[in-house]
């Protein structure tokens, strides 16, 4: 984007929050159309693309391409054992089991496992992955089909997201916060792997989820936890990001956003018929924020695009102000002796990369993988790539043995019935 249009998306933006603003102060149906634009305003570099679609592709072919593949689309179909967790103000979190192979469990016990974990049969090794902001458990669905059969795994829905119930202290209009995300993964772990090993893998706010896990209760990673994955992720600074917007605009959107998101929040019912009827600026967003290569399967673009669709307003609002305040850097002293990978995409415009290699300059024995042409979605966007790494971390803590086979990358033919 040059310049000049760069400063043309930014006044954009600037217009389309300010709009929405006025909405929130008085005739909340005159901003219906454009509510759902000033959730995405920090994306409104996608309005050009989206706009020159909208000349070349008409609005109903579009709406039959997305039911195409709403209904063809494997991704995240795969299903577990589904499970129930408790956090302690009682919100309600979903989590689904992955158990090893029972055929396959005997050669994954090999002499490096139980000379790491020190008996004879040691528990299996248990691999939870923590989504992002969002998101839901269904993010991972490639390195989930990978890892099918092979090394038990917990695939969990943060609050108020995916299957997991809506936050109850949220419901008593408690901010969210990175510390309250750490103590409901502990409370899955204590419900889903009460013992033996543990591997943590967090994505974006997953990671955070993670870093806060490691800040409430070191014990449980330094007793329990033989390895760690960071990917896209950040252990602060993040009201320092741009969005790739010029400075004028980030600032612009600085200034405004928490509030117009709040008030859009407390108007959720008829925002989301905005953001209906603004799909397809929607769709470009998405696009634009989520991934960085041009050839991604559209498959794959509408299932993230659904994913995030499925966030309600009131949701994306209470989460926004908790990545001002999240602060962990301390918190990666607990992981400095342990295997860890650190991953994310070189074009990450959510999480950059320089955040990535900010968690690698204070863990300097961690694995540093920057993967080119990637964005914040690099689990789906090249997913051999963060599978690979993936399984290299595993076979390192023990968790896999270095002869097994992982599964082709995002095969569903291994899904079992759940």
């Amino acid at each position: 984007m040059s310049e000049s249009s760069a400063e043309v998306v930014a006044n954009a933006a600037t217009a389309a929050v300010a709009a929405s603003a006025a909405g929130a102060a008085g005739g909340w149906r005159r901003a219906t159309g454009i509510a759902g634009v000033a959730i995405g305003v920090v994306a409104a570099g996608a309005a050009a693309g989206v706009a020159l679609e909208r000349m070349t592709v008409g609005r109903g072919m579009r709406q039959k391409a997305r039911l195409a593949l709403d209904s063809a689309g494997p991704y995240g179909s795969l299903r577990g054992m589904p499970g129930k967790a408790f956090a302690d103000d009682g919100t309600e979190l979903y989590y689904e089991v992955d158990d090893v192979d029972p055929e396959a469990a005997p050669a994954a016990i090999g002499p490096r496992r139980r000379r790491l974990f020190g008996r004879k049969s040691p528990a299996p090794v248990t691999v939870v992955f923590s989504h992002g902001y969002c998101l839901s458990q269904d993010s991972w669905h490639f390195q989930r089909a990978a890892l099918r059969g092979v090394v038990r795994t917990v695939h969990w829905d943060q609050r108020s997201h995916g299957r997991s119930g809506r936050g109850v202290a949220q419901a008593r209009d408690e901010a969210v916060t990175i510390e309250q995300l750490g103590r409901d993964l502990k409370a899955v772990i204590d419900a889903a792997a009460p013992e033996g090993p543990i591997v943590l893998v967090g994505h974006s706010m997953g990671g955070m989820t993670v870093m806060a896990l490691a800040d409430q209760y070191p014990e449980l990673i330094r007793e329990r936890v033989v390895g760690v994955a960071f990917v896209g992720t950040s252990s602060g600074r993040l009201g320092e990001v741009n969005y790739g917007l010029p400075v004028a605009g980030v600032n612009a959107v600085r200034r405004v956003l928490p509030g117009v998101l709040k008030a859009l929040g407390q108007q959720a019912a008829l925002v989301e018929k905005g953001r209906r009827a603004t799909a397809d600026l929607f769709a470009g967003i998405i696009k634009r924020y989520s991934f960085a290569s041009r050839d991604v399967d559209p498959a794959i673009a509408r299932f993230a695009e659904r994913m995030i669709e499925s966030t309600p307003i009131d949701v994306v609002a209470e989460y926004y102000p908790a990545f001002n305040d999240h602060d962990k850097t301390e918190a990666l002293v607990h992981f400095a002796d342990l295997p860890v990978l650190v991953l994310a995409g070189v074009q990450d415009l959510v999480t950059p990369s320089e955040h990535s290699e900010a968690i690698a300059d204070l863990l300097p024995d961690a694995e540093l993988v920057l993967v080119p042409d990637a964005g914040h979605l690099v689990m789906l966007e090249h997913p051999e790539v963060v599978t690979d790494r993936l399984a290299d971390l595993l076979t390192r803590t023990g968790a896999v043995p270095a002869g097994a086979t992982v599964k082709g990358y995002g095969s569903t033919s291994t899904a079992q019935p759940g």
